[in-house]
């Protein structure tokens, strides 16, 4: 009795963050892995190592536990997308893309959860899903319409949201198939979105 009480003052107790990122963590292992209707929050407590009371107390239901993991993902694509105030869109694209494609290999998992989401029968989840899309949306016009090169442009072309909308779903088909099969390099994948972009805003 006296070991297992003292194993316990040694293990470290997690902050109320550290335990929310784990939970969220192997959430999105789980949600990449198998349909939205086919994880069970019981196994994330399990994995986790903690009772099913606490998981339920950070989060009440699976869809808010599954839109917390979306928001999660979400938020970590928008900052590694983010544009470089006074740079050039054009300079920095190669840049940008590679970070983000960077951070789709290390995030594997929660990429694919994030993209799951909107095939969730849930509507309150695709709504996380498609607000997370139109905050990338938003964040892409923007750094088009500050750009000296691109933003006249995009005071011309109606069609420009609409053509930023179909760039998103490319890169998005892109990534998930070169997490299946990564045949190619990163450097290619690169290369692939920047020139659709590009060829998408000069056409």
């Amino acid at each position: 009795m006296a070991a297992k009480q003292g194993e316990q003052r040694t293990r470290r107790r997690l902050s109320t963050e550290e335990r929310r990122e784990q939970l969220l963590s192997v959430g999105a292992r789980l949600f990449s892995e198998s349909p939205y209707d086919e994880v069970w929050i019981e196994q994330v407590a399990e994995i986790a190592g903690v009772s099913r009371g606490l998981l339920y107390h950070y989060f009440p239901t699976k869809r808010d536990f599954f839109a917390a993991v979306v928001e999660r993902e979400s938020e970590r694509m928008l900052r590694m997308t983010a544009a470089v105030p006074g740079v050039p869109v054009r300079d920095q694209l190669a840049a940008g893309l590679d970070a983000y494609l960077e951070h789709v290999q290390a995030h594997a998992h929660g990429y694919r959860a994030f993209h799951r989401a909107d095939a969730a029968g849930d509507q309150a989840v695709r709504r996380v899903y498609q607000r997370a899309l139109a905050a990338q949306e938003r964040q892409i016009l923007a750094a088009l319409a500050g750009d000296p090169e691109f933003g006249p442009l995009a005071e011309r072309r109606p069609d420009l949201k609409l053509a930023v909308r179909g760039w998103l779903a490319f890169t998005t088909a892109v990534c998930l198939e070169w997490l299946r099969d990564a045949q190619l390099s990163r450097a290619d994948v690169r290369d692939l979105c920047t020139r659709a972009l590009l060829g998408v805003l000069t056409d």
